[in-house]
């Protein structure tokens, strides 16, 4: 559990937080200008040393070396400021009319697969996306098409032959949240972790190999993770993921236990029409992450090729009274074949694998149905699963039927 304000004001002598701008206050930032919070809200921000974010601005291995220490970094399609606060500068925080509300930070990690191997060469469709039922959806001539699904991860490699045309946006962030001028799309993960989730999204197919759910949906991906101040990183690419137009955000990262400090974050993504589709965790039952295991979020667990919940998959009931138990859903997560790196293919497993099936799906309702909301599209999601023989204590609803919750929607 994450320490709340005064627990780190008294440890440190000042807190990382996040500050939730009134209505009145957000500037909305016009094309790819960057808008400022009031500056009265900013005058209560220090620069610290010792914090994250003073952290990784100081860093040596920063992407574009030492920086200047920053005291906030500002996300105006979010409404939110992110940065460090000494007692006085909390206290005026709190009191200002141009605040709503003010949360402690939480560092977010990358859900890390639980298992890798070299397939021998793949053929035909992928068993998850068999499994969803995605190939009678191309059928009807869903294909995700002009549906844009936000990739935050560790990036993407768009050379890989499966991903050709499919990443129409990309974005960098670097160790203290500022997005890099002019980066280039690349997978900063020698695993090619985004590059494999990427293409389980919105891979194409290449000479009879089908990876992807959504194969004609807008791929926009962002590299956030891992190193530097990963809050700041990933509230820069969920700013940007709203900035781009994308309609379904694929995070497969979070923070171990249940940390409020993204219940807002999440809120705002669903309130600006975009559907948060999160893992679980890989730290198996009696376990979760946040933001997955917020009400708000759809969050997915794993299972095998034959209905069997992942060993590794988070599972875990809380004591509130609306969505309880998480995972809401499980989906194709053991031995998932995708895209790796240099060019090549590679299967891995994990709740990662899971979440952008359920991205995917999520991008050919949408297309079906351009006019269903979040909540709707959601909706069908949740009302396709069936539990078959798997424990609910395990996998929540069960795995997704993808025909049936377009027949839902």
């Amino acid at each position: 559990m994450t320490a709340s304000i005064s627990q780190t004001m008294a440890q440190l002598g000042f807190a990382p937080v996040i500050a939730f701008l009134t209505p009145q206050a957000r500037a909305r930032p016009a094309a790819d200008t960057i808008a400022v919070a009031p500056g009265s809200v900013l005058a209560h921000f220090t620069p610290e040393a010792g914090s994250a974010l003073g952290g990784a601005a100081l860093a040596a291995d920063a992407p574009d070396g030492p920086d200047e220490l920053p005291a906030a970094r500002v996300f105006p399609h979010l409404g939110v400021v992110y940065g460090t606060v000494e007692p006085a500068g909390l206290t005026a925080l709190r009191a200002s009319p141009s605040v709503r509300a003010v949360k402690p930070a939480a560092q977010l990690s990358l859900i890390r697969p639980v298992a890798a191997a070299v397939p021998s060469e793949p053929r035909g469709t992928g068993w998850g996306v068999a499994h969803l039922r995605a190939p009678e959806l191309w059928a009807q001539g869903w294909t995700g098409a002009g549906v844009r699904v936000a990739h935050l991860d560790t990036g993407v490699d768009p050379t890989h032959p499966c991903l050709d045309g499919a990443v129409v946006e990309f974005a960098e962030f670097d160790h203290t949240g500022r997005r890099v001028a002019g980066a280039t799309a690349r997978d900063g993960d020698h695993d090619g972790h985004g590059t494999h989730t990427a293409a389980t999204i919105a891979g194409r197919e290449v000479d009879g190999v089908r990876v992807g759910v959504a194969p004609g949906a807008e791929l926009c991906s962002a590299l956030v993770i891992e190193g530097g101040d990963i809050t700041a990183r990933i509230l820069g690419g969920m700013d940007w993921a709203i900035g781009v137009g994308a309609r379904v955000l694929s995070m497969s990262l979070g923070i171990r236990g249940l940390v409020n400090s993204f219940l807002d974050v999440v809120a705002i993504l669903r309130d600006n029409g975009v559907l948060p589709v999160v893992a679980i965790g890989n730290e198996g039952p009696g376990t979760s992450r946040s933001p997955g295991n917020y009400p708000t979020a759809l969050s997915v667990g794993a299972h095998d090729r034959d209905g069997v919940i992942a060993g590794f998959s988070s599972s875990q009931r809380f004591q509130r009274r609306h969505h309880p138990l998480t995972p809401d859903v499980v989906a194709p997560g053991v031995d998932v074949v995708s895209a790796g790196p240099g060019g090549g293919w590679q299967a891995l497993s994990g709740t990662s694998m899971a979440t952008p099936h359920i991205a995917g799906l999520a991008a050919l309702l949408m297309q079906a149905h351009p006019d269903a909301g979040v909540d709707a599209v959601e909706r069908a999601i949740l009302e396709s699963a069936d539990l078959g023989e798997m424990p609910a204590e395990r996998a929540n609803r069960g795995a997704v039927n993808g025909l049936r919750a377009l027949d839902l929607l």
